[in-house]
């Protein structure tokens, strides 16, 4: 019989709520991948399934085909569409006398994530069928409960930043369910160059979270095709805004789409970083952000960095390898079927957006199973190599003389990689993931797992004495640098250092003390303070140099720079082969900001956000400006101004808001002046749901 169709019912709330997805929207059908999903129509009579008959299709693409999995075609009775990944029943809710059918509608667990059309044929010979509407379909993150929530469902994170002794957190606002970001997501895919080539296969290929997580790696940025943020790391930011000016995603995604599809200016690692966690999340794929400190960038893939300093304590841009303060990607949860049948490189995938080095000619990196980056599997599937350099790499420090040769000081194999940090599941905690990366330092078996990755990539032999100093003896002059007061931006910074020797003779030692503001790159930006002195070493006693750095010296300087680098060579006058080395990097603490909300934390209730500043400089701050973001709290960035703050004065501003979304949130504000760019602070908000509420009008 061939029937007419009448309402047509998609239950968006109900199956969005079931599926996780009503947070992006309750009012379009965003479903996930191998999960039933519930569609209603009525029939212009009764409907039997044993002789009346139902064709349904879907279609995603251009050109869809069920040879390449972008087209279904399956129906009731269930021989229709037989071998259809897609399957459906009539659900026990339809009343088929009265023509009011409820289909249970279930796609394949490895279908193609995108938009769908969904449509439908009550006539064998029909040519074209009824449109039922479109579906969105996104991954289905198979984790525990807990895991989900944190890895796809939480819109707010940290990130962790500063250096392996001085580890800060910013929060951060993912926010993958705000409006529209699930469109940008798509976009993203559509706009990515072997889309363009062949879209086909593209749309195709988008069943596979391997496929896509590389793709989206390539699109956050935009080095060689039509990406979100493009890198900038020399400080000059005309034409856009410093990296440390975001606080989170969606004003960048936004941008990006508002802007025709050109590149945002401008990111760096963790701006890259936390997009792409936006990206996957939104997308279905559990994911959380990595920071890795003292991280190596290995650019000649030997799996050894080389560092390099002037006799008198400089570090002169001289090498392309370089060791970061840190250096944050983001790992995504996935299977590994293409590199082993038994799931032994299942799980955590390194995936790294920022543009580094090309992979197969193009500015991404990953998925790099975890696993294979611990055991140095260094063969496999994506840029394992390049992974594992960055987490345990070998340090040579040498010593570049004025006639422009140089010598080899010493080689460090336990510097690189230190406190890789994530957040916990359900807490604000940070979580130390090391161990999943390598083995402990100074053990036999992490240097038997690097010695074999060494040797596949550089064909050498083992390396001997490789624990600790290679080509010298072991120092009898230990040094450290020591802080004398905690560092805090504004205030001058005292530390000292210290020398000692348990030779017998007092040796004349020449002392170079450098001070120089680095960028978190590993890169000096500008020289802040030297220092030359001539001292008497004795035996068995501190020799103690005192080192004082006052603000108004390094203050101008750390405007666009991350950290500070303290670095001391020594030279004994009597034997030039005796010299020394140890550096320390600063991270001045910021001033404090703090930020706190006011009021009923229930859904569409009126609140307040306070935000609280004190100069804590002895002159005045100008152009001052406070800014609050938040998803689910806020729809858009609000703003404050204030042309001048006294010294010494607290600055107390309170901006309202309604939240509008239920659930564990954040509040971010941030504060910029003439004196200081980008001090952050956030506060976590648990909004309860009003489960009778109506949303207020505009």
């Amino acid at each position: 019989m061939d029937f007419d169709i009448g309402k047509v019912e998609l239950h968006c709330e109900k199956n969005n709520t079931a599926h996780n997805t009503n947070d992006i929207s309750v009012n379009r059908l965003i479903v996930r991948r191998g999960q039933s999903f519930l569609v209603t129509f009525d029939l212009h009579g009764p409907f039997r399934p044993t002789t009346d008959m139902l064709e349904l299709m879907v279609e995603t693409g251009p050109q869809p085909s069920e040879a390449l999995g972008t087209r279904s075609v399956f129906g009731i009775p269930e021989g229709r569409g037989k071998g259809s990944s897609w399957k459906v029943e009539v659900h026990p809710d339809s009343v088929l006398l009265e023509g009011s059918i409820t289909l249970d509608i279930t796609s394949p667990a490895d279908a193609p994530v995108g938009e769908y059309s969904l449509s439908v044929k009550t006539n064998a010979n029909a040519t074209v069928g009824r449109s039922l509407g479109k579906l969105l379909l996104l991954f289905n993150p198979w984790c525990q409960e807990e895991e989900r929530q944190e890895y796809v469902m939480r819109e707010q994170g940290l990130v962790y930043r500063g250096s392996e002794k001085y580890i800060s957190s910013l929060a951060w606002d993912f926010g993958q369910f705000e409006d529209d970001i699930v469109d940008i997501c798509l976009k993203l895919l559509d706009v990515n160059p072997k889309c363009l080539r062949d879209p086909a296969k593209d749309f195709s290929a988008r069943c596979n979270p391997i496929y896509v997580s590389r793709v989206v790696s390539a699109m956050i940025n935009a080095n060689d095709d039509r990406g979100v943020l493009l890198g900038r790391w020399d400080g000059q930011y005309n034409g856009g805004v410093s990296p440390t000016h975001w606080n989170g995603s969606v004003e960048v995604l936004r941008r990006w789409l508002n802007n025709g599809g050109n590149p945002v200016k401008y990111g760096q690692c963790w701006v890259f970083a936390a997009v792409m966690c936006t990206v996957l999340r939104c997308l279905g794929i559990p994911c959380r952000v990595v920071t890795n400190f003292q991280s190596a960038h290995d650019t000649d893939k030997n799996l050894t960095i080389d560092d390099f300093f002037s006799d008198n304590g400089v570090r002169p841009k001289q090498s392309q390898d370089s060791v970061w303060n840190y250096h944050v990607w983001v790992e995504a949860w996935m299977r590994r079927p293409d590199l082993s049948g038994d799931s032994l490189y299942d799980g955590w995938q390194a995936v790294d957006p920022t543009p580094q080095e090309k992979s197969t000619g193009v500015y991404c990196c990953g998925p790099a199973p975890v696993k294979a980056i611990l055991q140095g599997h260094i063969d496999l599937k994506y840029d394992v190599p390049f992974v594992f350099a960055e987490v345990n790499a070998d340090r040579v420090t040498w010593m570049v003389f004025a006639d422009g040769s140089k010598k080899k000081i010493l080689t460090d194999t336990g510097s690189v990689g230190q406190n890789i940090s994530t957040k916990a599941v359900g807490s604000d905690k940070r979580v130390d993931i090391t161990a999943n990366y390598k083995y402990a330092e100074g053990t036999k078996k992490e240097r038997t797992v690097y010695n074999n990755a060494a040797n596949r990539v550089n064909n050498l032999e083992d390396k001997e004495n490789s624990n600790g100093i290679l080509d010298r003896k072991p120092s009898d002059v230990s040094m450290k640098i020591v802080e004398l007061t905690k560092p805090l931006s504004g205030k001058d910074i005292d530390l000292k250092l210290v020398l000692n020797s348990d030779d017998r003779e007092t040796r004349t030692l020449v002392i170079h003390v450098n001070v120089q503001a680095m960028r978190y790159t590993g890169i000096p930006s500008s020289k802040i303070q030297t220092e030359l002195k001539e001292q008497k070493l004795r035996p068995n006693q501190d020799l103690i140099i005192p080192i004082h750095i006052p603000f108004s010296v390094y203050g101008e300087n750390m405007r666009e720079s991350n950290s500070i680098k303290v670095s001391a060579v020594v030279t004994d006058k009597d034997n030039s082969d005796a010299v020394y080395i140890t550096e320390k990097d600063i991270v001045p603490e910021s001033p404090s900001l703090t930020i706190k909300a006011i009021g009923s934390e229930l859904q569409y209730s009126d609140m307040m956000a306070e935000v609280v500043f004190e100069n804590p400089l002895s002159k005045g701050l100008r152009d001052c400006s406070i800014t609050v973001t938040g998803s689910g709290l806020l729809t858009e960035t609000m703003e404050a101004r204030i042309p001048f703050l006294k010294q010494g004065q607290r600055l107390r501003v309170k901006m309202p808001f309604t939240p509008y979304r239920p659930g564990p949130k954040k509040l971010v504000a941030n504060f910029n002046c003439d004196q200081f760019r980008n001090i952050k602070a956030s506060c976590n908000v648990d909004i309860l749901p009003v489960t009778s509420a109506v949303p207020p009008l505009p």
